[in-house]
């Protein structure tokens, strides 16, 4: 009888008697506390019939009576033979909701540890850290630094400040996506310490996202322009909220996510710090511009990642690509929530597109950048399906663009004349127009 015709079948028995010898087998196969025996099916005939002297013990070794099974017999019998660590491999592979995704993204293993090393900056002293913007408390002349700070911050208008809050709260919510990177399949870090270029790459990026809502929130503390409570109030209800951006633990809806959230980041960064040079606080404006720096550099590893999965799957990074554009691409911080305010996010969001800081024409033209990134025009090899979802998504930036224009240039009607205020408390309950 051949080995594939040949099946396994595993039922409890008694416990095992005295002069039985054992071969262990370098597999688990039962956590049962009692020995169990095994069965012979036969695939062909449907029938079934007992290996004399053949069973399996709870401690994870094969009971054999060596005068009834010999050892080939048995590993006959069994099949391949895996190491421990080959079989928690195969389980592994077993429990994936995207075996190909995960066996796609671990093809392309070299270029994550080529991004560890040329994209994420060194650590410790040669890297940049937020005391290099700020007033040293250490020196004699503290308080003069930290007078000037405070000069510079008061001539910033209380609508930039609401827009410069709501960057920093985003990202002291900092922990709340390591977790969400750590749920995408096969580049998680399981163990905290793992020592795969993935899970490298997701401490290295996230020591360096660290730093941006650390020098934030000092600056602001130190100007003195805003309630630092009912900040921190707000960063403890977003990160307690949680997040999720409809990422389904697929590795590549997560990068498709994070290529373009990195780069929406960068641009509010961006222009946060080019309206505090126009009302003359360049302190602020250097902040901002090396935050936006760290940003581009981590939206293109992750654009890079997702040209490496074209490479190999341009039919299934499509398909996610066009089904999330589909829906909308979910802000990290749409649940903030400063325990007062329920429209918070919103009023936040209203300020930033009035003030150009992120605004529904950014969010068409990323869709249009990545289409161009990634050379979706003249992307070939593809199945029907795949080439209309490359027309849908070539064609999406100039769609998403002409709405984006009809309704920032959309006329008011007569019920819409009334300036909308809102107050917040982050800047103890003034009124700031939305």
């Amino acid at each position: 009888m051949s080995a594939k015709a040949l099946g396994l079948l595993i039922t409890a028995s008694a416990v095992c008697e005295d002069g039985v010898a054992a071969f262990n087998s370098p597999f688990r196969t039962s956590r049962l506390l009692q020995p169990i025996e095994c069965i012979l099916r036969d695939n062909r005939r449907g029938t079934h019939r007992r290996i004399p002297g053949f069973s399996l013990h709870a401690m994870d070794s094969a009971i054999v009576d060596p005068s009834v099974v010999t050892k080939q017999e048995y590993e006959d019998i069994v099949g391949d033979i895996y190491t421990p660590e080959e079989m928690m491999k195969r389980i592994e592979r077993s429990n994936y909701l995207y075996p190909k995704h995960v066996e796609v993204i671990h093809d392309f293993d070299d270029i994550v540890g080529e991004m560890v090393d040329n994209v994420l900056l060194e650590t410790g002293e040669k890297s940049w850290q937020p005391q290099d913007y700020l007033p040293d408390m250490s020196q004699d002349n503290w308080l003069e630094e930290v007078s000037e700070l405070r000069e510079c911050a008061a001539s910033l208008p209380d609508e930039v400040m609401v827009v410069l809050v709501g960057d920093m709260v985003t990202e002291e919510a900092l922990p709340t996506y390591q977790t969400l990177l750590n749920t995408f399949e096969g580049c998680d870090d399981p163990t905290g310490v793992t020592e795969t270029n993935w899970a490298k790459w997701s401490r290295g990026w996230t020591s360096e996202e660290n730093r941006h809502g650390d020098l934030l929130n000092k600056y602001l503390y130190l100007g003195g322009r805003t309630d630092m409570r009912s900040i921190e109030v707000t960063i403890q209800h977003l990160i307690t909220s949680g997040f999720n951006p409809g990422a389904q633990k697929d590795p590549y809806r997560g990068f498709i996510y994070t290529s373009f959230q990195e780069r929406a980041t960068k641009i509010s960064h961006g222009n946060v710090g080019k309206l505090a040079r126009d009302h003359g606080d360049m302190g602020l404006f250097r902040v901002c511009s090396k935050i936006a720096a760290d940003e581009g550099r981590h939206e293109k590893a992750y654009q890079k990642f997702c040209e490496e999965i074209l490479q190999r799957d341009p039919d299934g990074l499509l398909a996610v690509f066009g089904d999330m554009m589909r829906g909308q691409i979910v802000m990290p911080a749409e649940l903030m929530n400063d325990g007062k305010d329920d429209k918070l996010y919103e009023n936040f969001s209203a300020i930033a597109q009035r003030l150009g800081v992120y605004t529904a024409i950014d969010y068409a033209d990323i869709i249009g950048h990545l289409v161009k990134r990634w050379d979706l025009e003249h992307l070939e090899g593809l199945s029907p399906e795949g080439e209309k979802e490359r027309d849908y998504l070539c064609k999406l930036p100039v769609r998403y663009k002409k709405l984006a224009e009809r309704s920032m240039n959309r006329k008011k009607g007569p019920n819409e004349e009334e300036v909308n205020m809102q107050s917040f408390g982050w800047l103890f309950d003034r009124k700031v127009q939305c």
